[in-house]
């Protein structure tokens, strides 16, 4: 069974950082795409980022890019999400999805195609 784990969130100040994992078990998490999507309360669900399986290849929502980073740790099945310079607009459940699909090297922002997510992990930003 394909478990997706996220940690790292929590109450924080503006300006300041915070590193999110997913922790994947279950599925061969080395040949999967990762994303990051996350929502706001009473909004929609919405796309942070993603990553390659390999993570030559990574995608991000346009106006978080240079504030977050999305990496991977294929060795250690584990996915991360550096979030610089946090504003109160950052503050959101955050989730991790895996891809439905292998190899996929073109990543993208469709919720659909991740077929796997997390639980969520809070991230609050206060000013």
């Amino acid at each position: 069974q394909v478990q997706l784990v996220e940690s790292g969130g929590g109450l924080v100040q503006v300006g300041d950082s915070l590193r999110l994992s997913c922790a994947a078990s279950g599925r061969t998490f080395s040949t999967y795409a990762v994303a990051w999507f996350r929502q706001a309360p009473g909004a929609e669900r919405e796309f942070v980022a993603a990553t390659s399986w390999n993570g030559q290849s990574t995608y991000y929502e346009a106006s978080l890019r240079g504030r977050f980073t999305i990496s991977r740790d294929n060795d250690n099945n584990t996915a991360y999400l550096q979030m610089n310079n946090l504003t109160p607009e950052d503050t959101a459940v955050y989730y991790c999805a895996l891809d439905a699909a292998r190899y996929r090297v073109v990543v993208t922002a469709t919720p659909s195609v991740y077929d796997y997510w997390g639980q969520g992990t809070q991230v609050t930003v206060s000013s």
